[in-house]
């Protein structure tokens, strides 16, 4: 068992919200992921290069570097935009919470864009138009028929995608978040040993992964129940 000074409590607290943003972040990649496919897959020019320039840029940007600029730059157009329109001068200062979950969410519906689209594009088309044909409307489609099953073909790719987002929590202490890792880096600074609390953060790393691969188990199999394996 590992010594940790005292610390003990401040790192379960800096795991908890680690939990916690990760949880949110997903919640706002997710939402993002399934407009940006949906769009990716509509009729419309507009919508499709909305989606497809959000992918590609996001895709092709290092996530700490994105990080960074949205943080800062983000703060900068919320200011900007306080003074020039509604007049409000002073300085608004957004919380390394909410500019994290913002952050990792955006990044990470740009990953969901692609697992929801193929997935989409995997469930027979002749499924949905046959429920068109019933006389469902596009809602009805949606929630009834294609939702049920793309969340079967979405599965692999979304598992992968949180347990990297999960992991890309670490990189919002560098925008003062007290996060797990900060715990830890702080806790190390006062006692000179890097080496125990950071190895103690890959820890509650892996148990958080772990965790959720067999959440994710759990899924697929539950999921793919009447369904032939090859």
């Amino acid at each position: 068992m590992f010594d940790l000074h005292g610390y003990g409590p401040s790192i379960l607290e800096g795991s908890w919200l680690t939990v916690q943003l990760a949880l949110a972040s997903l919640a706002i990649a997710i939402v993002l992921g399934m407009v940006a496919a949906l769009a990716k897959l509509s009729k419309s020019p507009i919508g499709r290069g909305i989606a497809g320039g959000y992918t590609t840029v996001v895709r092709g940007i290092p996530e700490l570097v994105l990080m960074l600029l949205l943080f800062f730059g983000g703060q900068l157009v919320i200011n900007y935009l306080a003074a020039e329109v509604i007049g409000y001068e002073e300085y608004i200062d957004i919380d390394p919470f909410t500019a994290g979950v913002a952050t990792i969410g955006f990044i990470y519906g740009a990953y969901m864009a692609e697992t929801f689209r193929g997935a989409i594009l995997a469930v027979h088309s002749g499924q949905l138009e046959a429920g068109a044909a019933y006389g469902m409307n596009k809602w009805q489609v949606f929630h009834r028929i294609l939702l049920p099953q793309m969340i079967r073909f979405a599965l692999p790719g979304f598992g992968n995608n949180w347990l990297v987002l999960l992991k890309a929590t670490a990189l919002v202490s560098i925008i003062g978040l007290d996060d797990v890792l900060r715990k830890a880096a702080l806790a190390a600074g006062a006692t000179r040993l890097p080496f125990t609390f950071y190895l103690t953060v890959g820890v509650v790393y892996l148990v958080l992964t772990t965790v959720s691969i067999i959440l994710l188990q759990w899924a697929d199999r539950h999921y793919s129940a009447g369904v032939r394996r090859a």
